[in-house]
């Protein structure tokens, strides 16, 4: 029996291996069970520079719409890759892009198997990383300086008036950046991160850097702690949890000494960053889920990793990877779970999570890709790429 649907998913396609493996996960382990109804939008880098980037920003619009989307893997292209692609801009990360419309917050959580022990040996229970998804880096303005000069910052208000604060100067050639965030936007992320150590149970830490970056830091730790202080102190201690402040260098530490089982709050780099070692330390970037959370209650669930550049080249060659899909299989379910709790849709609901089993299944039964094998205990019985892999995830599901 075939699954209905009855609003659609945004469906967002990728760049590289991941983007092959999208289409064998939809044929084996999707259309054959479900009618799957989709808006798509094609965010593969030649057709982002085709469309001027114009195709991601109406990604993000259509997941305000419909309430859900999934997203496949995508490239940000540097300018090795702008000669690789022959194209004509650089544009932005795709994914700061979808983060900023919506204003969300990004939950990272590893995907666990009683075969794959972390490698922090302390850790009982995963760490989930909550990564404000606006702003920094990611929405930073560049300059390379070509001599000596000066660089200032320059505040101009409304009425006409200014503020300057000199950044440096310079004595010969050299480079600088410029960050920014929104108060509204940090608020949201407090929010988020809050609502999802509730619902999840989970006590919550934030870390900065205010010791150094007493403004810009600074600020993030203030607004934090007035969102706990006025909205969720009570909340939180009726639960049982605690909210934790430190310096992000004292995260660290206690982060690999403690048994972990918390919510550790980020902003946008040091999420993007701590994310990857919170996934490769549970085992693998592939075995990482994601989740991009908007106040006003839409959705986007993505794999965590990247295109596995490498993989797609072999592939180009005729070779058969032996690429993890179990992130891309989970930003599916995920999505798929999400539609089918706003649609009110029991046998969907079903289906997702009987998906996510027949994957941690075959796992756990000694099969598996080329990544965990090295690290499960015992040894797999078999290592298949990931075409066979996906075959047998069919087979149990």
């Amino acid at each position: 029996m075939i699954i209905n649907m009855k609003t659609p998913l945004v469906e967002i396609d990728g760049d590289e291996m991941t983007r092959v493996l999208w289409n064998v996960i939809k044929e084996k382990l999707l259309l054959p069970f479900v009618d799957l109804k989709v808006e798509y939008y094609d965010l593969g880098l030649t057709n982002r520079d085709n469309t001027n980037d114009e195709v991601t920003v109406k990604s993000a619009q259509a997941i305000l719409k419909y309430g859900v989307g999934v997203k496949c893997a995508t490239i940000t292209a540097n300018t090795a890759r702008q000669k690789e692609y022959n194209l004509k801009h650089l544009h932005p990360s795709p994914n700061a892009t979808i983060r900023a419309i919506l204003d969300g917050t990004v939950f990272r959580k590893p995907i666990t198997v009683n075969r794959i022990k972390p490698s922090i040996n302390t850790w009982k229970a995963p760490i989930v990383i909550g990564r404000h998804a606006y702003g920094d880096v990611y929405k930073a303005a560049e300059m390379e300086i070509e001599g000596a000069g000066r660089v200032e910052l320059v505040y101009t208000k409304q009425d006409g008036t200014e503020r300057r604060l000199t950044v440096a100067d310079f004595k010969g050639p050299g480079i600088v950046q410029g960050m920014h965030n929104l108060d509204d936007s940090i608020r949201s992320f407090a929010r988020a991160c809050f609502i999802y150590a509730l619902t999840e149970k989970l006590p919550i830490w934030f870390a900065t850097k205010d010791t150094i970056s007493k403004i810009y830091d600074g600020r993030f730790k203030t607004i934090f702690n007035e969102i706990y202080e006025t909205e969720y102190k009570e909340k939180l201690a009726q639960a049982g949890l605690e909210y934790f402040y430190t310096l992000i260098d004292d995260a660290v530490a206690r982060v690999v000494k403690g048994e972990g089982g918390f919510l550790w709050a980020c902003k946008n780099y040091d999420g993007d960053v701590q994310s990857d070692m919170i996934a490769s330390a549970a085992g693998s970037l592939a075995m990482m889920t994601s989740v991009l959370v908007s106040p006003n209650g839409v959705f986007e669930y993505e794999a965590a990793h990247g295109t596995v550049q490498q993989h797609y080249y072999r592939w180009q060659k005729g070779e058969k990877t032996s690429t993890n899909p179990a992130a891309l299989i989970f930003a599916w379910s995920g999505a798929l779970a999400k539609r089918a709790e706003l649609d009110n849709l029991d046998d969907l609901a079903d289906f997702a999570k009987r998906l996510e089993a027949a994957l941690l299944d075959t796992i756990e039964n000694g099969i598996m890709t080329g990544d965990l094998a090295k690290l499960s205990d015992p040894p797999p019985e078999k290592i298949l790429n990931s075409w066979d892999f996906i075959d047998a995830i069919a087979e149990r599901l």
